[in-house]
């Protein structure tokens, strides 16, 4: 089996306060940005967007052909 891709996220504090954390390792997922509260907030918000993605790609039948196996783990 495959290793499943880990999420990196880099966060940074924009000039009005907000935090946003941005997925980068993944560049499949064009661009996951999310904005939070505090930078914790902010990085749950682009983790769970990055999981929205594929989702809402499968559910309208637009997951590419090679994009191979999904995976979910027993334990979240």
């Amino acid at each position: 089996m495959a290793k499943p891709a880990e999420l990196r996220v880099e966060v940074e504090r924009d000039a009005d306060g907000r935090w946003l954390a941005e997925v980068v390792n993944i560049p499949d997922l064009g661009g996951v940005l999310a904005y939070g509260a505090d930078s914790e907030a902010a990085v749950r918000a682009a983790k769970a967007l990055a999981l929205r993605v594929p989702a809402d790609l499968v559910e309208h039948d637009d997951l590419p052909a090679d994009a191979g196996t999904v995976h979910v783990p027993r334990e979240i």
